[in-house]
């Protein structure tokens, strides 16, 4: 169990930022022996096993997580820029002191420093580090980049959300929802994991890290000396999986009465939600989403409201009730936890 105290000054220092090389680290952890992907990620997986075995490229990647304990070091994966773009985190990670890396192969391989897959991080850790970034690119390219536009868009509407949840209804909202394995009572917040970790107010600034692939592993960083930064997991992979029929119209009433494509654009609302995230959702064309939304805000069961410069929808009272009498479905709140 992991638990950090949290008093006013750390609450007011929380982050939520995006890290595109965190995501690719769980997403390699899907493709582990033992690991069966669950439906939101198999369509990807079977494309993404491949390169995985058969890239030689990511033979870095492959030692590391293969060779060594379960532990992950902090080398593996910076900490977190809030960038979308995946090739500044690399260089952040080319540029990890080798002084670190020496220390860290210390912790988190203990006795094992005169594996062949660690040595080069003891002899040249720039080198090794250099190696790793690259073959950390080679896996984004290969496996991750083709779906990165959709996984953009899915953690970024996470960030903006919570960060709206977080300023208009404050912490216990924010973690309330956070995550499965994460539980909040003031002033702590616990994370189940296999380990065990104190953390006193003030001690490091805590960071959310919203990421598609948190089902392949949860990450919780210990070694920086400033920052934690914990991932949870972000709504919305479904937008990864294969697409299935919808159901047979003669039993859908709620597309008999709307239309399937606007009954669709219904059903995803369970939460906040732009225009392209809903397309990316249903594979729609953003200008349909457009107009279903138009429509479906017109006859008052779907509201917008403006974040920055992104216009999120979400269900009305009106909404939800009919999609509970029409569908069969129950929508608890609009929750933009």
């Amino acid at each position: 169990m992991i638990r950090i105290e949290l008093d006013e000054a750390a609450l007011g220092a929380t982050r939520i930022a995006m890290s595109p090389l965190r995501d690719a680290f769980c997403a390699a952890h899907l493709q582990l022996p033992g690991r069966a992907p669950s439906w939101p990620y198999q369509e990807w997986a079977g494309h993404a096993r491949a390169v995985w075995r058969e890239d030689d490229r990511l033979r870095p990647l492959w030692e590391l997580f293969t060779e060594g304990p379960p532990g992950v070091s902090d080398f593996l994966m910076p900490r977190p820029l809030g960038t979308p773009d995946v090739y500044e985190e690399l260089d952040q990670l080319r540029a990890t002191d080798p002084v670190f890396v020496r220390a860290q192969v210390a912790v988190c391989y203990p006795g094992m420093g005169e594996e062949p897959f660690l040595r080069p991080y003891l002899t040249d850790p720039q080198a090794a580090c250099a190696a790793l970034a690259d073959a950390y690119a080679a896996w984004w390219e290969e496996a991750i980049a083709p779906y990165w536009p959709v996984m953009r868009r899915l953690v970024e509407d996470e960030v903006l959300v919570r960060a709206r949840t977080f300023a208009t209804e404050g912490v216990d909202a924010l973690f309330g929802g956070l995550e499965s394995r994460a539980r909040w009572e003031r002033p702590v917040l616990e994370l189940t994991k296999y380990i065990d970790a104190e953390y006193a107010a003030g001690e490091r600034r805590l960071v959310l890290v919203p990421l598609v692939f948190a089902e392949g592993c949860r990450l919780y960083s210990t070694d920086d000396p400033e920052v934690l930064a914990v991932s949870f997991q972000a709504r919305g992979a479904a937008a990864l999986r294969e697409r299935t029929p919808g159901p047979a119209d003669g039993g859908d009433r709620l597309g008999l009465l709307l239309g399937r494509g606007r009954a669709a654009v219904l059903r995803e609302l369970a939460g906040p939600l732009t225009t392209a995230g809903l397309a990316d959702r249903l594979g729609l064309a953003p200008s349909t989403v457009s107009e279903h939304l138009s429509l479906l805000a017109g006859a008052g069961v779907v509201t917008r409201h403006r974040v920055g410069r992104s216009v999120y929808y979400q269900l009305t009272d009106t909404g939800r009730s009919l999609l509970a009498l029409l569908a069969g479905e129950g929508v608890l709140g609009t929750a933009a936890a």
